[in-house]
């Protein structure tokens, strides 16, 4: 039977790999398609721990890549789940790589993974809810709702169906572009 409700830190997965030149380009540093991977399996982990059941990646939001990591640094992946709705859940991931010659720690990457648990059948399945329990679990919860609100907001606003050109013309002049479009 599957709690009706479950704590943020049920969901934490934190892994640690050694960086090896097999997954580097021609100057050493690591791919970021070879970290995103690892951070998708993480991403999983995480949501499968706090769902209990095999869950997809929906989507992913923000992938910034801060830091460059090297080969022979120790990359560090945390992930814990932000938000549970009735079958997704976003899952924050934050990336450190670690020197370990010096022991400096760099924070390599942030990113938001959309997991949604489902069933045998591959169909949507509930997930617990959340308990909040402190100031940064309401921040992590409403920060991923707000940033769920703007991305409708923007796919509304940007819809090949109701995009108006108009509006933008003017702002687009500030920008490196030619506008060659027939206005009707």
């Amino acid at each position: 039977m599957q709690q009706e409700y479950k704590m943020m830190s049920e969901s934490e997965v934190t892994v640690s790999e050694l960086m090896k030149p097999a997954n580097s380009n021609f100057s050493g540093k690591i791919h970021g398609g070879y970290i995103l991977g690892l951070m998708d399996q993480i991403a999983y982990a995480s949501a499968a721990k706090y769902s209990n059941a095999y869950c997809v990646t929906a989507s992913v939001n923000r992938v910034n890549f801060c830091y460059p990591v090297s080969v022979g640094d120790l990359l560090t992946l945390k992930a814990r789940i932000n938000y549970a709705g009735s079958s997704s859940m976003v899952i924050g991931m934050r990336v450190e790589s670690e020197n370990l010659k010096t022991g400096a720690i760099n924070h390599c990457n942030s990113s938001y993974f959309t997991m949604v648990a489902v069933d045998e059948n591959g169909k949507p399945t509930k997930v617990p809810g959340l308990i909040l329990k402190d100031q940064e679990d309401v921040r992590r919860f409403a920060k991923s709702v707000k940033r769920q609100a703007l991305t409708k907001e923007r796919d509304r606003e940007f819809s090949q169906e109701d995009f108006t050109i108009q509006p933008y013309l003017e702002q687009l002049k500030d920008y490196n572009v030619m506008i060659d479009v027939p206005l009707q």
